[in-house]
């Protein structure tokens, strides 16, 4: 025990470590930006995340990067949303610092789900919109309905386009369930004769005081209005040889003819704050579908959906609705009588997930879904199922019953768990050595004598859960190095049969001979495509990996997140 140690020493320690990023969050995002920006985007961005704010010549000097290349760096970051800026610390006329920020590059794991939420919910076109935001960081409407309409047409048959006002209607509907938004105008602090790189959108660079912090995309009132864009016309399709060229300088002179769509200056970015309560409430609905039945789950998918716009994002409870309404709600095809619902909904308060509650007995019954209780439940759930892989089933029941009992000493483990003393003792010592379970001393005098302690096992769930997300993080980073080292010793054949596949497109488009294109293929041998097949079979088990361990890292940090606001 420390004594002279208050509990605010202590608890401000806890925070203190709470906020600093921890060594696997530095190495994973060290690993994205390599892998999506670059070697030297990578070797500020880091520099960045270790040193805290700096200027921009204290960067080039302590990351050893000429100044011009930290200048792309840093606009490459603020275009993604990975750094900020503001006024120097030391008072009026000081240089701008720069942040870089942790959390914003993770985000970058994610980007495969943000893309197939979107395809899942507005199709193709949907997926191309949030695509090409995700790979540029913000664009205007008008620039993403043409680059959008050409995609889509160019993957046509020959004879058929898709018209920009299909793609607005698109673009219109992702805007309206706020999964994009516009990007905030910025207020610089920055001195007119600063050096700060400017990204588009920010508005020439003022002397006035800056905000201690940026501002919020939702803070501003036109946060989620579409301009009226002036868009007439069809996707063009890219050509090749001659029509690409003349194409090419066609497109240039129309760029010098500054023509205008009436959204310029208007940027819009993807809002992952959305996104993420998308997955929030699909995980609620999947976990209530497997653990009682596909009708619940509608029930509860109700419940969301009517409360979406009500419900603050940062509520441990949805907003209460009575069984009238939710019976009112239900889909078409879901023909269950009143009565019916009235069970169902008693089944999901009396189940022990907790995943809705009840708040009321007016109108059938006010029902709520405790969003926090049922992220709690199911990183209660994923924790358990962690020990059980690891340490096999009887130790998953002492740390399932320390869970629920919160503090026991080893005779009582013993006899709760039912499983013989020496046993016990192994495994409990075995979680106390991987830090899943803590051991807590209550001394009955002050001299905390053995003889006279008492030493409680319990699991602090909180902490366990962050310890859990490093590994995560941990396992993530390792599984890039793998796909990164896979790809690098395999990088020659792999060059090669890009080569090959150019010639065969470009062959194809050419109305080729088949001939010809069989003598194409031959060119990589049996045992270089059998080569081929096993390293893609080996990259696609690693990228399914990736998406696996980050479903386990998005809960994870839900219920991480979810607790901190409760506990404020």
């Amino acid at each position: 025990m420390h004594r002279g140690r208050s509990s605010a020493h202590w608890k401000q320690r806890a925070e203190v470590r709470q906020v600093t990023m921890t060594a696997q969050e530095a190495r994973l995002c060290g690993l994205l930006l390599r892998e999506h920006f670059g070697e030297v985007v990578e070797r500020v961005g880091t520099h960045l995340l270790r040193s805290g704010a700096q200027n921009l010549r204290t960067v080039a000097n302590e990351s050893g990067t000429p100044l011009d290349l930290v200048k792309k760096s840093l606009c490459v970051l603020m275009k993604h949303g990975a750094c900020s800026f503001r006024a120097g610390r030391k008072g009026p006329g000081s240089p701008v610092e720069y942040r870089a920020s942790c959390e914003r590059i993770l985000l970058i794991l994610r980007y495969p789900r943000y893309i197939y939420t979107a395809k899942t919910l507005y199709g193709d076109t949907g997926e191309l919109v949030v695509e090409e935001l995700l790979q540029r960081g913000h664009m205007t409407m008008s620039s993403i309905v043409k680059t959008v309409a050409d995609r889509l047409t160019h993957n046509m048959e020959e004879g058929r386009r898709v018209e920009y006002s299909e793609v607005v209607s698109t673009f219109s509907k992702l805007v309206e369930t706020h999964f994009l938004q516009r990007c905030p105008p910025v207020s610089e602090a920055v001195p007119a004769a600063s050096t700060a790189p400017m990204i588009p959108g920010s508005g020439p660079a003022s002397s006035g005081p800056a905000a201690s912090a940026p501002p919020t995309a939702e803070s501003f009132p036109d946060c989620y209005t579409v301009p009226h864009v002036s868009l007439v016309g069809w996707g063009k399709r890219r050509r090749s040889g001659e029509d690409a060229a003349e194409e090419q300088g066609v497109s240039k002179k129309a760029k010098t003819d500054e023509q205008t769509h009436g959204d310029e200056g208007v940027y819009w970015q993807v809002n992952f704050e959305r996104f993420h309560l998308h997955f929030r409430d699909q995980t609620i609905i999947s976990a209530v579908a497997s653990k009682l039945d596909q009708t619940s789950s509608e029930i509860v998918r109700t419940m969301l959906r009517m409360s979406e716009v009500t419900t603050p994002p940062s509520a441990s409870c949805t907003q209460a609705l009575s069984a009238n309404e939710i019976f009112r709600s239900l889909p078409a095809n879901y023909s269950i009588s009143r009565p019916i619902l009235d069970q169902y909904l008693t089944l999901l308060v009396d189940d022990p997930m907790e995943f809705v509650g009840k708040s009321g007995d007016s109108g059938g019954g006010m029902y709520v879904v405790n969003l926090h209780r049922a992220l709690t439940n199911l990183a209660r759930a994923t924790l358990e199922s962690v020990v059980q892989e690891r340490f096999g089933s009887r130790s998953a029941r002492i740390f399932r019953l320390l869970l629920r009992k919160h503090h026991l000493e080893q005779k009582q483990v013993e006899d709760f768990a039912m499983i013989p003393a020496k046993e016990a003792k192994d495994m409990l010592y075995t979680l106390l050595s991987e830090n899943l379970v803590h051991l807590q001393e209550i001394p009955k005098t002050p001299d905390h004598a053995p003889s006279r302690t008492f030493y409680l096992y319990t699991v602090n769930q909180l902490a366990t859960a962050r310890m859990l997300l490093q590994h995560c993080y941990k396992t993530v980073a390792n599984l890039i190095d793998r796909r990164l080292f896979e790809t690098k010793e395999s990088k020659r054949l792999l060059e090669k049969s890009q080569r090959i596949e150019a010639i065969m497109a470009s062959l194809q488009a050419s109305g080729a001979e088949p001939e010809q294109l069989t003598e194409v293929e031959e060119m990589i041998t049996a045992p270089e495509k059998q080569q081929l097949e096993s390293l893609r079979h080996h990259i696609n088990k690693l990228d399914s990996a990736e998406n696996q361990v980050d479903e386990t890292v998005f809960l994870l940090k839900a219920y991480v997140n979810s607790t901190a606001k409760a506990t404020q």
